[in-house]
C-alpha cells in the first residue's frame, strides 16, 4: 500500500485538503494519506519546508510528500517531482524544496505543468504521481524532464567567534519557541564556553537542558529538540505568549571567554 504524506496551507475550516484527499484516492486504490500538517501559514514555504524536511525521514522508503503550499504562485505554474533518499516529493516549483534540499538540481526534477484552480489541474497533478508511484510507471511517462528550479530563500544565523545572532523560525502547538541554531552550529561556536541566550535583553539563560522536567514548572529553558534545533521554552508554560517572542524576531547568544 502507498504511503502519501500531506503538507499544505488549506487549513482545517476549508474543504480544500478533503478535495485532494479525494483526488488522490480516486486514483490510486490503495493508499494510505498521512497528513503533516494543513496548518501551514498561507504561502509560506518557509515554514512548510521546515515541517517536512523535519519529518520524512521518519516515514518508510517509497512514501510520496506532497508539499502543496502557494500552488497558484505565478501564471505559468508548475509541479515538480523528484526522488531523494529513497522518497519521492511533488509540488509547485516556487522554492520549498529547494529550502529542503539545497544541493537539489535540474537535472533531478521532472515537471508537470497546470493552470487554474477551477480545472483542478494541480489536484490532478498530485493525484497522477501518486498513481504513478503505486504502479511504478516512470515519470517521463507523466512528466517532462528539464526544469530550471526556482531558489528558496530563508534568513541563516549570523556569526562571530563570540555570538550567534539568531532568528525564531517556529512556533509549535505547545508555543516552544525554535531558533535556527543547530545543536552542531552551536557547539562549533561554543567551544565548551559559558555562554547566555538573550531571550530578552536580561534574563539569560545559561544552560542546555536535557528535557522539560530538568527547571521547575513555570522556568524558562533552552534545549535541543529532537530535529537538532536550539529550542527556548517553559515547563509546563507557553513561552511564545508569557516570553512575547514571536516567529521571525531575533535571538542573541553571547559566548563568554
Amino acid at each position: 500500500m502507498a504511503v502519501i504524506t500531506l503538507t499544505s496551507d488549506f487549513g482545517n475550516i476549508d474543504y480544500y485538503s478533503a478535495i485532494l484527499k479525494a483526488s488522490i484516492v480516486a486514483a490510486s486504490k490503495q493508499v494510505n494519506i498521512v497528513d503533516i500538517s494543513h496548518n501551514v501559514e498561507s504561502f509560506d514555504i518557509v515554514q512548510a519546508a521546515f515541517l517536512l524536511k523535519n519529518s520524512f525521514g521518519y516515514f518508510p522508503a517509497a512514501t510520496c510528500h506532497v508539499g502543496a503550499i502557494n500552488l497558484y504562485y505565478s501564471s505559468r505554474n508548475e509541479m515538480i517531482c523528484f526522488q531523494r533518499n529513497g522518497h519521492y516529493f511533488i509540488g509547485p516549483n516556487n522554492g520549498l524544496f529547494t529550502l529542503i534540499f539545497p544541493d537539489l538540481q535540474d537535472r533531478e526534477v521532472f515537471s508537470i505543468r497546470y493552470a487554474s484552480l477551477l480545472k483542478m489541474e494541480a489536484y490532478q497533478a498530485i493525484a497522477t504521481f501518486a498513481r504513478a508511484i503505486e504502479q511504478r510507471i516512470p515519470f517521463d511517462e507523466i512528466a517532462d524532464h528539464g526544469v530550471r528550479l526556482a531558489k528558496g530563500f530563508t534568513v541563516q544565523p549570523v556569526i562571530s567567534e563570540n555570538s550567534i545572532r539568531a532568528t525564531i523560525i517556529h512556533v509549535d502547538h505547545y508555543e516552544n519557541v525554535i531558533v535556527n541554531v543547530t545543536k552542531e552550529l552551536f557547539y562549533k561556536i561554543s567551544k565548551n564556553r559559558e555562554f547566555g541566550v538573550f531571550y530578552n535583553p536580561g534574563s539569560p539563560v545559561v544552560n542546555i537542558s536535557e528535557s522539560y522536567s530538568d527547571v521547575p514548572v513555570g522556568e524558562v529553558l533552552c534545549m535541543f529538540n529532537t530535529s537538532g534545533y536550539l529550542e527556548i521554552a517553559i515547563n509546563l508554560g507557553k513561552a511564545s505568549s508569557l516570553l512575547n517572542l514571536r516567529k521571525d524576531e531575533t535571538i542573541h547568544i553571547d559566548f563568554y571567554n
